[in-house]
């Protein structure tokens, strides 16, 4: 009897299946929402030109008929400016057309510095995000037998394991990389870069065939991946193996979190206000090949559960032609890092007391408390760019009212983001994140319904979810012209990091589709 009521508790209860979210099939709707770059699919440059088309005609018939009188007026004109001038004292004919010069100059120095400062555009031409094939698929009950048989956890971190995996919003058909799933996992470092060449060549294939773009046409390279940085590094992977140009700026980003992704598109950002008529492409992933933690310590098993393989590629430019061609426009990016030791400690890579590298998380409160407190720093300073002054106005009185009686007596208001964003992408870092996220913003079930969908679907690809969700976005929800999209991540550091893309065309299905 002592021997079965082990038994009994050793057993894990497993929590109830997290509930469903459909996210639509890829690769057979990708074609119609990921294209449309001709000219003519932009609403705004067809409403231009069938406006201005008949005005255009009239005038052109008009001085078809009329041009005898514009050459009598023009003659009229060219010989009164003769006569005045041969009335003139040579002199002041000298000092007029110098005067004349000099401004001229004058003109081309003030509209040249006003070029050089004024800040140009960054359009999001387009983006892709990987889509693991079928054998990389595992489902709920492999990951259990899976760490069950490896032989590195014990039975209570096994059940912990078990019973994270039903509570953290996961669906049954996420992906793991092949070096995990097998019988005896291989973590060496050629597996790890076998990993990092099936993502990030399979998010520059697709955008490659979406875009039209060769990759000798790139300028810029940013390839961001916090935990596998190896020599060389993954953007010179990714540029000898399609033989870039020798001048390309690449950049290797690592170290810096599941808010890498923002990061890249921000220094790409940077970059693009430097360099005149350039095309940036950032590659956004996590390699999680050799940092599966084989431990047993709890708060660093969190990390088995929630990652997933995924990635994304992004192309980026500053021509001018993409205003017509583009999907978004970059209006704003704000970088948010807080520096006191509960921060840079909440999300820490380290070994455990015998010697198994992995991360350590936080706990569930203390990380909350961290991440509200970066929240609120962030949205302090994108709330001007992007709020209406309705909202900013209620914001700055509530503010007063709170100085003047004291903070603890009258509640901080909370500007309602929804009058600035239409469309949210909140990191997928799991599903208590995105919760409170939903309630401290007065978010609806579709608003958090990108975010929820990614992690159900493909769990938590790290600096790559940002897009998995703004994909869903595109195919589910679909986007108008000149609706907002505010993508928001977080990552260790502690680091928040916001962007705010602007729609330049309606982008989505022509016909919305039942959710599942």
């Amino acid at each position: 009897m002592v021997e079965e009521k082990k038994t009994t508790q050793a057993t894990p209860r497993v929590e109830e299946e997290v509930k469903s979210y459909y996210y639509p099939d890829r690769d057979a709707d990708m074609e119609e929402v990921g294209r449309g770059y001709s000219i003519w699919r932009n609403n705004t440059f067809r409403t231009m030109v069938l406006g201005l088309t008949p005005l255009v005609i009239i005038n052109f018939i008009y001085l078809y008929n009329n041009s005898a009188i514009l050459i009598d007026i023009f003659d009229k004109f060219q010989t009164m400016v003769l006569e005045e001038m041969s009335n003139q004292d040579p002199t002041n004919i000298y000092i007029i057309i110098t005067l004349a010069f000099l401004s001229l100059l004058g003109l081309e120095l003030v509209i040249s510095v006003f070029l050089s400062k004024r800040r140009r555009e960054v359009y999001l031409v387009d983006f892709s995000v990987f889509q693991p094939p079928e054998q990389y698929k595992i489902s709920h009950e492999f990951f259990v037998e899976h760490t069950k048989s490896v032989g590195w956890f014990d039975q209570d971190s096994v059940d912990f394991q078990t019973k994270l995996l039903y509570r953290t919003g996961l669906g049954n058909e996420t992906y793991f990389p092949a070096g995990i799933t097998k019988k005896s996992p291989d973590v060496s470092m050629e597996s790890a870069r076998e990993e990092a060449q099936l993502v990030l060549s399979g998010c520059l294939d697709s955008l490659f065939a979406k875009t039209g773009l060769k990759p000798q046409e790139i300028d810029i390279l940013i390839v961001n991946c916090s935990l596998f940085n190896p020599t060389p590094s993954l953007a010179a992977m990714m540029m000898n193996r399609y033989k870039m140009r020798s001048d390309v700026l690449s950049y290797n980003l690592s170290g810096m979190g599941c808010s890498a992704g923002a990061i890249s598109i921000d220094l790409a950002k940077q970059l693009l206000q430097v360099h005149k008529n350039a095309t940036a492409v950032v590659l956004s992933t996590e390699n999680i090949t050799q940092n599966w933690y084989r431990g047993n310590e709890r708060a660093m098993l969190v990390t088995n559960t929630l990652f997933r393989m995924g990635g994304a590629a992004i192309m980026l430019s500053n021509k001018s032609k993409y205003y017509w061609t583009g999907k978004y426009r970059l209006v704003a990016s704000v970088r948010v890092t807080k520096c006191h030791d509960a921060a840079y400690n909440a999300v820490y890579q380290t070994e455990d007391n015998k010697g198994n590298k992995g991360v350590r998380l936080a706990t569930g409160r203390d990380l909350m408390t961290v991440v509200g407190d970066c929240m609120k720093t962030n949205f302090t300073i994108l709330g001007p760019m992007v709020l209406p002054w309705s909202e900013q106005i209620k914001f700055f009185v509530n503010f007063c009212h709170r100085k003047l009686v004291g903070g603890k007596k009258v509640p901080a208001y909370v500007p309602n983001f929804k009058k600035a964003f239409q469309h949210f992408c909140i990191h997928a870092g799991g599903r208590a994140v995105i919760d409170g996220l939903e309630e401290n913003f007065n978010l609806s079930p579709y608003d958090v319904e990108p975010s929820r969908a990614t992690l159900y679907r493909y769990g938590n690809t790290s600096s790559s979810s940002i897009w998995y969700e703004l994909n869903f976005i595109e195919k589910q929800h679909s986007v108008k012209c000149g609706e907002k999209v505010l993508q928001l991540s977080f990552g260790s550091g502690f680091k928040m990091n916001s962007l705010v893309w602007q729609s330049i065309r309606d982008i989505g299905p022509s016909k919305k589709k039942k959710l599942n």
